[in-house]
């Protein structure tokens, strides 16, 4: 049997367990890339490790502070398909470009509830800005719209609606 064990090849990479000193290392076995038993190494990995999710902290964050803003192009995209004229999908579509930030708004420390750090203060600026941008956009749409009271007739019965002093319409040239 000890013959046996003898014409075995052994791989490099081969593991035997029938040692009984634990101590004996293989130094004729280099260590893999990237493989350092230094333990400052080890600290420094674990630091990396923290600020790595810090840093993923802070991304998400901003991601929610400019959330707002990114719905922008959306809400613009939305005002022009919802056209101007007076009817039930334009005034929903209205109404909800106006409900749905005022909510953000009042809902602004629960959904930054968890976040701390330097940042927290411009993060808040940045949401509640988008937020105001989304309301102006649905003000600016109401106004085009004809839903806001602009004018002194809007108010009183006895002014006159105002003139319009001129008109445009189609393409076509009347002979």
């Amino acid at each position: 049997m000890a013959t046996t064990k003898q014409n075995f090849k052994k791989s490099k990479w081969a593991l035997d367990f029938s040692h009984k000193n634990k101590q004996e290392k293989n130094t004729d076995i280099p260590s893999p890339p990237g493989y350092t038993p230094s333990v400052a190494l080890f600290q420094s990995v674990e630091y990396l490790r923290e600020t790595d999710s810090n840093h993923l902290i802070i991304k998400k964050s901003w991601d929610l502070a400019l959330g707002p803003l990114k719905q922008v192009p959306m809400n613009l995209f939305i005002m022009y398909m919802a056209g101007n004229s007076i009817s039930i999908f334009p005034i929903m579509m209205v109404g909800m470009l106006i409900i749905r930030p005022v909510k953000a708004l009042f809902t602004l420390q629960q959904t930054f509830k968890v976040i701390e750090g330097t940042h927290a203060f411009g993060q808040k600026f940045v949401y509640f800005f988008g937020q105001l941008v989304n309301i102006a956009l649905a003000l600016y749409k109401c106004q085009s719209m004809g839903l806001l009271p602009t004018h002194a007739s809007d108010w009183l019965a006895f002014v006159e609606p105002q003139a319009r002093v001129e008109y445009s319409g189609g393409g076509f040239i009347y002979i």
